[in-house]
Order: C-alpha cells, then sequence, then structure tokens
C-alpha cells in the first residue's frame, strides 16, 4: 500500500464526523391561524411541527386551531346566473364585457352548502 493510500486510511478511521441536522417540517402561520409558508427551514414567526405527508401536500386549504392543522371544506358553491342588473356582457358569451346594446346582465348566486 502506497503512503497517500494509507494516510487516506488512516484520516478516513479517525475523522469525526458531524451529527447530521435533524429533518423538520413546518407551516408558518399568521395569529389568525392562515398558512404564510411551509418550510424545511428555520423563519421568525409561528408555526406548528407537521408531517411530511402534510408538508408534501402544502394545501392552503388549511387553518390552524389550537396548535392543530385543521382541514378547511369548502362549504359554499357559487354560479353565474342572469338577472335585472349586474355584470353586462355580451348574449353569446358572457367572459365578454360590454357597453352596448344587446347586452345580458350576470349575478354570482352563492348556495350554502350546510
Amino acid at each position: 500500500m502506497d503512503e497517500n493510500t494509507q494516510n487516506f486510511l488512516e484520516f478516513w478511521d479517525t475523522y469525526t464526523w458531524p451529527e447530521p441536522k435533524p429533518v423538520f417540517f413546518r407551516l408558518y402561520h399568521d395569529d389568525d391561524g392562515h398558512p404564510l409558508c411551509y418550510s424545511m427551514e428555520d423563519h421568525a414567526g409561528k408555526y406548528i411541527e407537521i408531517t411530511a405527508e402534510q408538508y408534501a401536500e402544502s394545501s392552503g386549504r388549511v387553518i390552524v386551531k389550537n396548535g392543530k392543522l385543521v382541514k378547511q371544506y369548502q362549504t359554499t358553491t357559487s354560479k353565474l346566473v342572469p338577472g335585472l342588473t349586474g355584470t353586462v356582457c355580451c348574449p353569446e358569451d358572457v367572459t365578454i364585457v360590454v357597453d352596448s346594446e344587446p347586452n345580458q346582465k350576470w349575478n354570482l348566486k352563492t348556495y350554502d352548502n350546510n
């Protein structure tokens, strides 16, 4: 065995390897519990520790209540409906807003699913 190989093996056997940094997953949130960002880094601000699965999902439909992550489900449905007032659109295409005749007025109606 040559001298370089011997030196390398001695170094390898005697080197003290640093401890790996712990891996953590966090959800940073505001005072009302609304999510600000998901992170694996240490930042200033309020946060809760979450699982790797929750981090991978990174859902915006959550809120933090009493230090726990709570999923929020949509409780309303909205739909455009014709009306006598509302946004004035082309009669053939609701995506074109016009200010002339003929036209169709549309309103957003919200239905509560509960």
